[in-house]
C-alpha cells in the first residue's frame, strides 16, 4: 500500500484499495457464491476489533464441498484464507487480506443430537443459542455460553476457545469438543479426536510434542483461562493426546473447520442468583478463591461505574446490594431446596458489604442483562470517551486477581486513561475497554506503549494475554511478554506442520503483524456534521459511525429480548442489511475509500434497505443510530441537487395531504380516483412507488375542523347536564383538573383522525380540558426520513412558534402519531439545538400513556382504565415509540385493564415511506413476516390489533386485512 495522500479537506486520505485479481474471482465464482464488490469488501473489512483488513473477496459456501473447492482455488492462486462466523471477534482474528469464508449465511445446520451420548453435530455457522434451543427438549445444553451467544457461531467459539460465565462449572469450549472435521493449509482433510491415532494424521506432530515435553509442561496449561498461543498441553500423554481440543483456540491459523461434534451437559436445575456487594472491584476479586471452593456455576464481577453507564443508557437497572463492586454468583442443586441451601452457604462464606438472593427468573434475567448490555456500553467511559477493545480479556490465576486489578488501575492512571472492568472473576478473566486515544496517527505510540506495559503486567502475575477471545491481531505481537523464545519457536513449528505456506489467517499468532498495523480509527477523516448536530459525538459523523465496534447485537434474534433491530437483516440474513454492515460502509466513506464520496453507489446500496426504524439507537449497546446517519448522509448527497421522485412524492406527503384535504370534495375525488386499482398500478411506478401498494386515503374531514364542532356540541350538552347539577369542563370533561394540548400531526390531521378523536374523548373522561393548536404544526418527519433536513428545520421552527408558548408554561403536549411525537422528543434538539425552545418543547411532549401514568400530571386515583378482561390485544409498538420514548408506560397501562397481551417485538415493515417505495415491497413484506403477520394469523377470534402507528395499521390492513385500533380507541368508553 502506498502512503497516504492529502485530500481537498486537508485530511489524510488513503489511496484506493487494490482490486481483487479477476482470475481469482472467476475461479471462485465457478465453485461458490463470491462477491468482490467494494461495498461487500467494506462490510467485511473489520470484525469487533480495532483492525481494518479489507478482503479481496467474500465467499458464502453452502456445504462442505463448496468449502473444499473454495480452499483449493485459494491455494492455487496463493490467496490467504480467513474463516468467519458472526464476526464478533474483538481481537481481529476474523479479518484477513485474501478470501473470507462467511459460514454464518448457509452452513448453519444442526445435525444429530444424541441425548444418550450427550453430543451434537454442528456446522461452523450454527449460532450458539440455536444449539441451546435444539438441545433443551432433551434436558441438555452447551456449557460455555458467552454473552454474545445469540449471534456467536460455534465455529467462531471453537476458533477462539470461547468460555462465558458458566465456564467455571462447565469448562471452556475446548473442554466440550469431542471431534472436529477439518482441512488444513495443505488441503489435507481429517477428523481430529483424541489418542495417538488422531495425532498420526499430521506428520511429525507426535515427534514434535515428544521433543518439547518440558516446554509444554512448564509454560502451557498453567491455569484454566490460559488461552493465548497454541494450547499444546492437550497433546500431552497425560491429557489423552487430544488433537481436537488442541485445535480449539488456534484461530483458523492451522485448519478450517468443516463440522464439529460437541459435548452437551445437563441443564442446571433451578439455578439461584446470589449478588454480593463489596467496597470496590479489587475487594470483590479478593473474595473469589474461597467462594469458588463452594462450586458455584458462575462468579461474575461488575463495577459500579459500568452499572451507572447501563443505567443511563437503558433508563433503569434492578436494585443491587450496597457496594461499588459486585459478584454475580449463580448456584445450582439437584432441586430448588438444595439450590437455596447452596445459595445461603455462599452468602455465609462471603465477607461482603451486602447481599441478595434472587429466585425469581424474570428478576434474575434482568440482573444478568446488566452484564450483557455492558458488553457494548463498556465502549464508552463515564466521561463519554470512546473506549476500544484490544486489551479486552486478559486473565490471571484467580488468587492474584485482586492484586492485578489494583496494579492495572494504577497503570491506567499512569497513562491517563480509563476503562470499565467486569468479567469472569471465578476464572480470573477481566473484560475492559480502554479509552486510549486512537483518532489520530499521533495517538498510536501511546496505544502501543500501554499495550506493551499491560502485557508485561499480566506476565508478572503469570497470566494470559487472552482469557477467551484469542490473540488475533491485537495481542499476537505481545506474546513475547508471556512466552519464552522456545515456546514461540514451538508454535512456529506447529504452524509449519499444518500450514507450511502460511495460507490460513496469516499475521495472527505466528509471525504476527505489529499490533499497530491496520488500525481502523486513525485512518479516518473528520467529516463533521452539517445536517444534524450529532451532539453525543462532538458534532462529527466520523466519530458517530465509529461507535460501531462490531459487537454484532444487530445480527441477533433480538425479539426474545424485546428488541427491534435490525428488521431488514432479520428478513434477509445478509450482512449488507445489518446496522454493523452499514456502519462499516460509512466508516469506509469516512476513510475516503469511495471515489464518489457521498454520491458513491456503495453508500446508496448500503443505506437503501435501512427502514430508519431507530431501533438501533435503543437496542445497540454502543449507541449506533443508523437512522440519523442515513438522514445525514442522504442530506449531504442531495443537498442543492435534484432528488429522486419519491423524495418529492412521499417526502412531501404532508404538503400534498394538506392541499388535498383543504376541500372535502377534493379529498373524496382523490380517494375515488387513486383507489381505482388499474390507475394506481400504472401511476405508482411513475412516482417511484410500488404498484402493489394501496393508496393512502385522505380524510374528508380534518381533525381540526371536527374538534370545534364537537366542542360546540359538548357545550350544548353541558348546559343540560349542569341544570341537573353535574359539573363539567368547557369541553365536557368531568372533574376538570388541568389543560393539555393535543397535537394532531399531519397524519392524524389529514389522513386518519380516528385516533386523535378517540384521544379527545379519553382525555376528557380522565378529567382533562383538551385544547388544540390554532394552526397545524408539521414536524417534518417525512423530510427527515428522506434527508431533506433544511426543509425539516423550517417546519420545526414553525412547531416551536406554535407549541413553544404552551411548553414554556408547562402545559403537557400530547402527541398522537408515535413517529411524529418521537421527532419532537429527539430529532428536534438535533436539528435546532441552538434554539432554547427546542429543549422546552421536547420536555413538554408526552405520549398518552406517559400522561395517564404520570405521578403529578396524571388524572388521579379516581380514574381507572376500563376492564378488558377476556380480551386479547395483539400489541404492535411503533418502532419510534419503542426507540425514543420507550413503550413501558403503555404496557403498564394496558396491564391495568386486565387484557391478555401479546406484545410484538420488531418493525411492521412499512416504516413510513420505506415500504411504499419501489424496490422495497418484498423486503417490507418479509419484515412483516418476522413478527406482525404470524401474530395476526395466530391470534384468537375476537382479538384486537392495537397499533398507534399509522404505518403499522396500514401494513396490517394491506397485508392481513386487519384493522388496527389505537390505544385511545381501545381505552375510551363509548
Amino acid at each position: 500500500m502506498t502512503s497516504l495522500t492529502t485530500g481537498t479537506d486537508g485530511g489524510a486520505r488513503p489511496p484506493q484499495e487494490t482490486v481483487p485479481a479477476p482470475e481469482l474471482l472467476r475461479a471462485l465464482a465457478a465453485v461458490t457464491t463470491a462477491d468482490a464488490s467494494p461495498r461487500r469488501r467494506a462490510e467485511y473489512s473489520s470484525d469487533a476489533s480495532n483492525y481494518r483488513v479489507p478482503p479481496q473477496v467474500v465467499t458464502f459456501p453452502r456445504d462442505r464441498e463448496e468449502v473444499l473447492a473454495t480452499l483449493e482455488v485459494a491455494r492455487e492462486h496463493g490467496a490467504p484464507v480467513t474463516a468467519r462466523g458472526a464476526g464478533t471477534s474483538v481481537a481481529g482474528n476474523a479479518v484477513g487480506p485474501g478470501v473470507v469464508l462467511d459460514f454464518s449465511r448457509h452452513m448453519n445446520a444442526i445435525g444429530e443430537i444424541d441425548p444418550t451420548q450427550r453430543t451434537a453435530v454442528v456446522q461452523p455457522g450454527v449460532v450458539m443459542s440455536s444449539l441451546q434451543k435444539a438441545a433443551a427438549p432433551h434436558g441438555l445444553w452447551f456449557g460455555p455460553d458467552p454473552s454474545t451467544k445469540n449471534r456467536a457461531t460455534l465455529g467462531g467459539m471453537i476458533g477462539n476457545n470461547a468460555c462465558g460465565p458458566h465456564a467455571l462449572a462447565y469448562g471452556r469450549t475446548a473442554d466440550n469438543v469431542r471431534s472436529l472435521d477439518a482441512v488444513d493449509g495443505t488441503g489435507r482433510v481429517f477428523t481430529a479426536g483424541a489418542g495417538l491415532d488422531s495425532l498420526s494424521r499430521v506428520d511429525g506432530l507426535e515427534r514434535l510434542v515428544s521433543a518439547n515435553l518440558a516446554t509444554i509442561r512448564t509454560e502451557l496449561g498453567r491455569f484454566t483461562r490460559q488461552v493465548s498461543g497454541y494450547s499444546l498441553e492437550h497433546l500431552l500423554p497425560e491429557h489423552g493426546r487430544n488433537l481436537a481440543r488442541m485445535l480449539v483456540g488456534t484461530e483458523g491459523t492451522l485448519v478450517t473447520l468443516l463440522e464439529a461434534t460437541v459435548e452437551l451437559q445437563p441443564l442446571p436445575t433451578a439455578p439461584v442468583l446470589v449478588v454480593l456487594g463489596y467496597a470496590d472491584m479489587p475487594s470483590a476479586a479478593d473474595a473469589v478463591v474461597p467462594l469458588a471452593a463452594l462450586k458455584p456455576l458462575a462468579i461474575e464481577g461488575m463495577d459500579a461505574r459500568l452499572v451507572d453507564v447501563v443505567r443511563r443508557a437503558v433508563g433503569s437497572v434492578p436494585d443491587l446490594p450496597r457496594g461499588a463492586g459486585w459478584l454475580f454468583c449463580e448456584v445450582g442443586g439437584r432441586d430448588e431446596a438444595e439450590a437455596m441451601a447452596n445459595a445461603r452457604a455462599l452468602v455465609a462464606a462471603a465477607d461482603c458489604v451486602d447481599s441478595m438472593i434472587v429466585t425469581d427468573a424474570a428478576q434474575s434475567a434482568a440482573l444478568w442483562r446488566i452484564r450483557a448490555d455492558g458488553v457494548g456500553l463498556a465502549g464508552r467511559t463515564p466521561a463519554g470517551n470512546p473506549a476500544w477493545p484490544g486489551w479486552e480479556d486478559s486473565a490471571v490465576p484467580p488468587e492474584h486477581l485482586g492484586a492485578y486489578l489494583r496494579d492495572f488501575d494504577a497503570l491506567m492512571a499512569t497513562y491517563g486513561v480509563d476503562g470499565l472492568p467486569y468479567g469472569h472473576f471465578g476464572d480470573g478473566c477481566i473484560h475492559v475497554r480502554i479509552d486510549v486515544p486512537l483518532e489520530r496517527a499521533s495517538d498510536v505510540p501511546t496505544f502501543e506503549g500501554f499495550m506493551n506495559d499491560a502485557a508485561a503486567l499480566v506476565g508478572k502475575y503469570g497470566g494470559s494475554l487472552s482469557g477467551e477471545h484469542g490473540d488475533g491481531r491485537a495481542r499476537s505481537g505481545l506474546l513475547p511478554h508471556m512466552y519464552s523464545p522456545e515456546a514461540l519457536s514451538l508454535f512456529e513449528q506447529v504452524k509449519g506442520l499444518f500450514d507450511p505456506r502460511d495460507h490460513l489467517n496469516p499475521g495472527v499468532l505466528v509471525r504476527p503483524d505489529a499490533i499497530t498495523e491496520n488500525l481502523r480509527r486513525p485512518q479516518a477523516i473528520t467529516l463533521g456534521a452539517t445536517g444534524l448536530a450529532l451532539a453525543h459525538d462532538r458534532g462529527d459523523l466520523t466519530t458517530a459511525v465509529h461507535r460501531c465496534v462490531g459487537v454484532g447485537k444487530c445480527r441477533a434474534d433480538n425479539s426474545g429480548a424485546g428488541g427491534f433491530m435490525c428488521p431488514s437483516y432479520q428478513a434477509t440474513g445478509d450482512e449488507a442489511h445489518v446496522t454493523r454492515g452499514r456502519a462499516r460502509v460509512l466508516q469506509e466513506l469516512a476513510r475516503g475509500t469511495f471515489a464518489k464520496g457521498w454520491a458513491a453507489p456503495e453508500v446508496q446500496e448500503s443505506l437503501d434497505l435501512c427502514l430508519s426504524c431507530k431501533a438501533c439507537g435503543r437496542d445497540c449497546p454502543a449507541g449506533v443510530d443508523m437512522a440519523s446517519y442515513k438522514a445525514e448522509a442522504t442530506y449531504r448527497r442531495y443537498r442543492g441537487r435534484l432528488r429522486p421522485i419519491p423524495h418529492y412524492v412521499l417526502g412531501w406527503l404532508p404538503r400534498w395531504a394538506r392541499l388535498t384535504t383543504a376541500l372535502p370534495p377534493v379529498a373524496s375525488t382523490a380517494n375515488a380516483v387513486l383507489g381505482w386499482a388499474p390507475l394506481r398500478r400504472a401511476l405508482f411506478p411513475l412516482l417511484g412507488m410500488d404498484g402493489r401498494r394501496e393508496m393512502t386515503a385522505f380524510a374528508t374531514e380534518r381533525f381540526s375542523r371536527w374538534f370545534p364542532r364537537r366542542a360546540q356540541a359538548d357545550s350544548s350538552r353541558s348546559g343540560a347536564e349542569e341544570s341537573r347539577g353535574v359539573a363539567v369542563s368547557s369541553t365536557g370533561a368531568r372533574r376538570r383538573t388541568r389543560d393539555v394540548i393535543l397535537w394532531a400531526d399531519s397524519f392524524s390531521e389529514n389522513l386518519d383522525p380516528t385516533g386523535a378523536k378517540a384521544m379527545v374523548g379519553l382525555l376528557e373522561q380522565a378529567g382533562y380540558t383538551v385544547r388544540i393548536p390554532q394552526q397545524q404544526a408539521c414536524c417534518g418527519l417525512t423530510w427527515i426520513s428522506t434527508g431533506q433536513l433544511d426543509g425539516a428545520r423550517r417546519r420545526l421552527r414553525g412547531v416551536l412558534d406554535i407549541l413553544g408558548p404552551a411548553a414554556a408554561k408547562g402545559v403537557p403536549i400530547i402527541g398522537v402519531e408515535p413517529s411524529c411525537t418521537a421527532v419532537l422528543r429527539g430529532d428536534l434538539t438535533e436539528l435546532l439545538p441552538e434554539d432554547p425552545r427546542s429543549a422546552q418543547v421536547a420536555g413538554a411532549v408526552m405520549t398518552l400513556a406517559e400522561l395517564l401514568l404520570h405521578p403529578e400530571l396524571g388524572p388521579g386515583q379516581d380514574w381507572e382504565p376500563p376492564s378488558l378482561k377476556g380480551t386479547t390485544l395483539v400489541v404492535q409498538p411503533h418502532c419510534h415509540h419503542y426507540s425514543v420514548m420507550g413503550y413501558e408506560a403503555d404496557i403498564a397501562l394496558l396491564r391495568r385493564t386486565g387484557a391478555t397481551l401479546t406484545q410484538l417485538a420488531g418493525c411492521c415493515g412499512l416504516a413510513g415511506n420505506f415500504g411504499m417505495e419501489k424496490g422495497h415491497y418484498d423486503v417490507s413484506v418479509a419484515v412483516a413476516e418476522n413478527a406482525l403477520l404470524p401474530a395476526l394469523r395466530e391470534a384468537p377470534p375476537g382479538a384486537v390489533y392495537l397499533a398507534d402507528g399509522y404505518s403499522c395499521r396500514t401494513q396490517a390492513e394491506h397485508l392481513a386485512h386487519v384493522r388496527g385500533r389505537s390505544l385511545a380507541e381501545v381505552l375510551v368508553s363509548e
